[in-house]
């Protein structure tokens, strides 16, 4: 476990909140702090996004949010983590819906399901499961917003494997995992660049991408 110079204190699930809500009443604010967070993302950016604001425009006292958040850092790890979990799910139900064929199935449809939320979730081309833009300030470490021992793609990788079931428990296939969701991370981003629906080719070069290489580490 690592301490942060500013107090906040690492997990294994990445940065902590002060004190995750039970209570239906708290897990609302805690949940419209999030929200809000968000939506304040797309209108000005991670490097101007303050505590101050998010608690302003969710209608919550700055002391509540800081009894969820540490600070900034804290607030976008919850924010990142909401994502991959949402992500997590939608996916899973793409895969009980369309039972997919094998590794190149399972890639299609992460794919398409990344893009759907890149297009349709606010604040999402700012924090996917990590920060899209540079750090930030009030952001010591970017990399581990998701877990305290692995950086944010490597942790999404072991989420997509544990969903996959046996798919990927290939020998060698947990690195080849881990370089997929990195070849992904960086074309992606490249698809978004300058495009806000993501470049139509440049999203089908990452499905096949994704499928060539995945596939030289299937078995025969």
């Amino acid at each position: 476990m690592k301490a942060q110079t500013n107090g906040q204190q690492r997990t294994g699930a990445g940065v902590a909140a002060r004190r995750r809500p039970v209570q239906q009443r708290s897990l609302e604010r805690y949940e419209r702090l999030l929200d809000n967070c968000a939506n304040l993302l797309d209108e000005v950016g991670s490097g101007a996004l303050t505590t101050k604001e998010v608690a302003q425009r969710a209608q919550v006292p700055i002391g509540t949010l800081y009894q969820f958040f540490s600070g900034k850092e804290s607030l976008l790890a919850a924010l990142a983590e909401r994502n991959l979990d949402r992500f997590l799910d939608r996916l899973a139900r793409r895969l009980d819906a369309e039972s997919p064929q094998g590794v190149a199935g399972f890639v299609d449809l992460a794919v398409e399901e990344f893009v759907a939320m890149k297009r349709a979730v606010p604040g999402f081309c700012h924090v996917d499961f990590g920060l899209v833009e540079q750090l930030p300030e009030g952001v010591e470490d970017d990399l581990h917003l998701l877990d305290a021992d692995l950086d944010n793609n490597a942790a999404v990788a072991l989420r997509l494997q544990t969903l996959a079931g046996g798919l990927f428990d290939t020998p060698g296939f947990p690195v080849a995992l881990r370089v997929a969701m990195e070849c992904a991370d960086a074309v992606l981003k490249l698809a978004f660049r300058n495009d806000p629906d993501g470049d139509p080719a440049l999203i089908a070069e990452t499905k096949r991408l994704l499928r060539c290489y995945l596939a030289d580490h299937l078995p025969g």
